[in-house]
C-alpha cells in the first residue's frame, strides 16, 4: 500500500510538504505544489487514514447532505446529478458526503443530533423553500454550511443558486425571436419557490418583448407529466386563432406532458407549437422531436458549493457569499417559427 513517503517521491517535494497538504495545514505552500501532491496521491492511489487525521484535526472530513424523498411514480435526475457532483467535489478537496434523511416535517432533529455528535464539518442544503426552517436552525447555531437555493433575502447565508429567471426570460426572448406572440407557460405551484423565480423570467420576457399576459396561458400544475397534459389540452380547447404557438414548461417532466397532449390532438411539435422545457434531462434529447430546454451548471454548482464550504469551515470568507449561475438553452429540434393564422 502506497505511503506518505511514496507520495513525496512521486510529487517531488519533502515528506513535511506532503503531510502539510494532505492534512490541509496553512502553512505557505503554493496552489502548484498543492495541485501536484494530490496528483501524485491519485496516480499511486495513496489513500490517507482519514481516521487518524480527523482525530488529531477534531474534524470529521465529512459533509452532511440530506436525501430528499421523491414520489416512486416521479424521477428527478436534477438531483441525482447534482449528488454525485457534490461526492467527487468532495473527494478532491479531501472530504467525504455523509447523506442522510430527515423528515420534511421536522427535518432540524436530525441536524441538530449530526452537529451535537460532530460527525459532520458542515451541511451543504438543497431543495430550499421559503423561509426554510433548516436554514433558520444553522444561522441560529452558527454552523457552517451552504444552500443549493435561496430561502429568504432578509437572511445572510452562504447560497448558490440557477438563474432560473434569466434562464426562462431568454427563452422567451428566443421564442419572440421566432415570430411568437402567444407564449404559454406550464407552472408549479405556487409555493414552490425555484418555480417563482422560473416564472418572474417568463412574466419579465413577455413585458420586455411588449406581450400582454394572457391569463389562460398561464397554468400551475405539479411536477409530473399529467400537468403538462393537462394544461395542454386546456390550451388546446381554445379556439384555433386563441391558442398559444410556444409553451414554456417548468421542467422537461412537465415538458413531456405538454408533447404527448399536442400529438394526441394531431399537432407536431417543433411546427405547429414549440415547447422549451427546464433541466436537461438525459431522455430529453431522445425525445421526438428532440427537446429543446434549459441545462443547468450542475457539476460547476457542486464544485462551487463545496469550496465556498470549505472556506466557512476554515473560518475564512469566501469571496461571494450569493452566487447566481445562468442556465444555457440548449437548441434542438421542438422549436420552430410561429405558424401563420
Amino acid at each position: 500500500m502506497p505511503t506518505i513517503k511514496d507520495v513525496a517521491r512521486e510529487a517531488g517535494v519533502s515528506i513535511a510538504t506532503v503531510s502539510y497538504v494532505l492534512n490541509d495545514k496553512t502553512q505557505a505552500i503554493s496552489a502548484e505544489t498543492r495541485a501536484r501532491v494530490w496528483a501524485a496521491a491519485e496516480k499511486i492511489g495513496y489513500r490517507a487514514n482519514v481516521t487518524a487525521r480527523s482525530l488529531r484535526s477534531s474534524q470529521s472530513r465529512l459533509l452532511g447532505y440530506a436525501w430528499h424523498e421523491i414520489a416512486p411514480e416521479q424521477s428527478n435526475t436534477v438531483l441525482d446529478r447534482f449528488s454525485y457532483a457534490l461526492a467527487r467535489a468532495a473527494e478532491a478537496a479531501g472530504y467525504y458526503m455523509l447523506t442522510f434523511t430527515a423528515p420534511e416535517d421536522d427535518p432540524i432533529p436530525v441536524y441538530e443530533e449530526l452537529i451535537r455528535t460532530g460527525r459532520v464539518d458542515g451541511f451543504i442544503v438543497g431543495s430550499t423553500v421559503r423561509d426554510d426552517p433548516r436554514i433558520r436552525f444553522l444561522i441560529e447555531q452558527k454552523f457552517p454550511f451552504v444552500s443549493f437555493g435561496r430561502a429568504n433575502e432578509t437572511w445572510d447565508f452562504l447560497w448558490i443558486d440557477t438563474d432560473g429567471e434569466q434562464g426562462v426570460g431568454a427563452a422567451v426572448d428566443y421564442l419572440v425571436g421566432l415570430g411568437h406572440k402567444r407564449i404559454a407557460m406550464a407552472a408549479w405551484p405556487e409555493a414552490s419557490l425555484t418555480g417563482s423565480f422560473r416564472v418572474a423570467g417568463y412574466f419579465a420576457g413577455l413585458k420586455r418583448a411588449g406581450i400582454d399576459l394572457n391569463p389562460a396561458f398561464f397554468i400551475r400544475g405539479e411536477n409530473d407529466e399529467v400537468a403538462g397534459h393537462d394544461a395542454c389540452a386546456a390550451w388546446l380547447d381554445l379556439p384555433p386563432k386563441e391558442r398559444p404557438t410556444a409553451v414554456i414548461a417548468i421542467s422537461d417532466v412537465v415538458a413531456i406532458g405538454v408533447m404527448y397532449e399536442a400529438e394526441r390532438r394531431g399537432l407536431t411539435v417543433g411546427k405547429d407549437l414549440s415547447l422549451i422545457g427546464f433541466d436537461d434531462a438525459p431522455m430529453a434529447a431522445y425525445l421526438r422531436p428532440a427537446l429543446t430546454t434549459l441545462r443547468q451548471p450542475i457539476a460547476e454548482i457542486g464544485a462551487a458549493l463545496v469550496t465556498m464550504l470549505d472556506e466557512a469551515i476554515k473560518g475564512n470568507q469566501p469571496p461571494q457569499r450569493h452566487v447566481l449561475m445562468p442556465p444555457k438553452l440548449v437548441l434542438r429540434y421542438s422549436c420552430g417559427v410561429a405558424p401563420k393564422s
